[in-house]
């Protein structure tokens, strides 16, 4: 029978979700940056591995503080549009962007659709890595009697969005809609998977690329769903020059290195 998710989980992915990312020591030359404001930014639940390991290599370079929360995207962008201090936001959709561009919350000229990623089933490794068709039969019997399919809200969460979008293209959302969990962001429906909580899921393929306790069994056609693409933009509240330095160098050659090390697509 299918474990449904613990408190213990929701423990576990709070402390992942909120942990600053910049535990690496100070640089001989952090002394110049002592003074410098920290860098706040708000990023979707998938990005964290590479931004974490951006923002360790950069505090490593400058001294500069950069503390990232992760979540779903557009509660995310409703923290910001509710006041929440964010001097950068990463989204792993357009949509969330669309949300806070169209309140004139992003600073002009800096939005750029920086990566993209691809859409994935998965399931916990244990079971064995097999290959599961993208039909009604073959994902209904890797389900069981009462098994559930992880993924983000679609009602909020990007992965969930393009999940449902996926399963509508294939003719398959019907048949399976009452069989989902759906959970915050990504990276919660992730650890339904990994901790063998659920037997399919659908997440990112960079999502996948960081859980080694999950395979990826299918691979959704990029024709099914829309492009997986996020925006990275400044917030037009932020006035901080660490930020705009920061900001640039997300976007430069040394940080593409962390997007795809997880498997992201640099977009330019």
């Amino acid at each position: 029978m299918v474990k449904m998710a613990s408190l213990a989980l929701v423990a576990a992915f709070l402390s992942l979700n909120f942990t600053p990312a910049f535990a690496e020591a100070p640089a001989a030359g952090a002394d110049k940056a002592a003074g410098a404001k920290t860098v706040t930014v708000f990023a979707a639940a998938s990005l964290k591995n590479a931004l974490d390991d951006a923002a360790a290599a950069y505090k490593k370079k400058t001294g500069v503080e950069i503390s990232i929360s992760y979540a779903a995207s557009l509660p995310l962008a409703k923290q910001i549009e509710s006041g929440a201090p964010a001097d950068i936001f990463v989204s792993a959709d357009t949509a969330s962007a669309d949300y806070l561009s169209s309140r004139g919350l992003l600073k002009e000229g800096t939005r750029v659709d920086l990566l993209g990623n691809s859409l994935v089933l998965v399931a916990p490794k244990i079971a064995g890595g097999k290959k599961v068709a993208l039909e009604k039969a073959a994902l209904l019997a890797a389900l069981g009697d009462s098994g559930r399919i992880a993924t983000g809200d679609p009602a909020s969460v990007p992965v969930g969005k393009y999940a449902k979008a996926a399963l509508t293209k294939l003719n398959l959302w019907e048949d399976l809609e009452s069989r989902f969990a759906f959970a915050e962001n990504v990276r919660a429906a992730l650890l339904f998977v990994a901790r063998d909580e659920a037997p399919l899921g659908i997440v990112y393929l960079t999502d996948a690329h960081s859980e080694p306790k999950v395979s990826v069994v299918a691979t959704f056609p990029a024709s099914s769903h829309p492009p997986i693409v996020y925006p990275f933009a400044q917030t037009a509240s932020s006035t901080s020059e660490a930020a705009t330095k920061f900001f640039a160098f997300l976007k430069s050659p040394e940080a593409a290195g962390f997007y795809k090390k997880q498997g992201f697509a640099v977009l330019r």
